[in-house]
């Protein structure tokens, strides 16, 4: 999408590619893009790698997705002349906060304090009340849920690091429109996944408390696929199972 997409992210690169068929003609406006499989093969990468690269040719007016239909060519330029700004990619950001949050919960679970327990239990309650009401009102108790946790490490660079993957999921345009995708089908904050890291935390046994946090954000992705499947409901379940292949080891 820029001069050094070459250099840079997975999905800016194939997003570039695709930005150049289209404005070449090879993708006509008005046509369906190759299917996901077909694009992963093409430029050897993951679907969820494919799925950021059409987040950011929607972003640019380049693309439209048709839930159940596929990816349509809408215009052989970006509005406004030239490419927006790219930034962290949904799904890199999350495998990201897989092993960084993972980490982080283990070593929290022999030195977060009972008050901070307490805190977290009101955070989850709040998530509750935000996910019947507004989603970004559950999403801003997910998000102070997840710091606390790093704070309870006890370790700054910890906390540095998990507070930078929250920064820039909130920066970035990509997983914005992800989430707002998300939203509209109705994806939000799971609190029984949060109040199964809360148990997990007051067992005080580290191995505990880190599987708890990588099956609730596996748990993220999956939802966050099936959210965002654009292509034939049948072909939906298959195609989120072989999206998932890369991040196999997160369980």
């Amino acid at each position: 999408m820029n001069a050094k997409a070459d250099q840079g992210r997975l999905y800016e690169r194939v997003a570039a590619d695709l930005a150049a068929r289209i404005a070449a003609g090879e993708y006509p406006v008005g046509r369906r893009l190759p299917s996901e499989r077909e694009l992963a093969q093409i430029h050897a990468v993951s679907r969820p790698t494919v799925r950021e690269a059409i987040i950011a040719l929607e972003l640019d007016g380049l693309v439209e997705v048709r839930t159940g239909s596929g990816v349509y060519v809408l215009a052989r330029h970006p509005k406004g002349g030239k490419a927006g700004a790219t930034d962290v990619g949904p799904f890199e950001l999350l495998e990201a906060r897989h092993g960084f949050e993972s980490e982080a919960c283990a070593l929290a679970a022999v030195r977060i304090t009972d008050a901070q327990l307490d805190e977290l239990e009101t955070l989850a309650a709040e998530m509750q009340a935000g996910d019947e009401r507004d989603f970004r009102t559950a999403e801003d108790a997910d998000r102070r849920f997840h710091l606390l946790i790093a704070a309870a490490s006890q370790n700054s660079v910890v906390l540095s690091t998990v507070t930078g993957l929250w920064d820039a999921r909130a920066r970035s345009p990509q997983y914005q429109l992800l989430a707002d995708k998300a939203h509209a089908a109705g994806v939000g904050p799971r609190v029984d996944e949060h109040r199964e890291i809360i148990a997990a935390l007051r067992t005080r046994q580290p191995e505990v408390a880190r599987r708890a946090m990588r099956q609730h954000l596996a748990r993220v992705l999956d939802s966050l696929l099936a959210a965002t499947e654009v292509e034939e409901v049948e072909r939906a379940r298959a195609k989120v199972a072989a999206a998932r292949q890369r991040y196999a080891s997160l369980v």
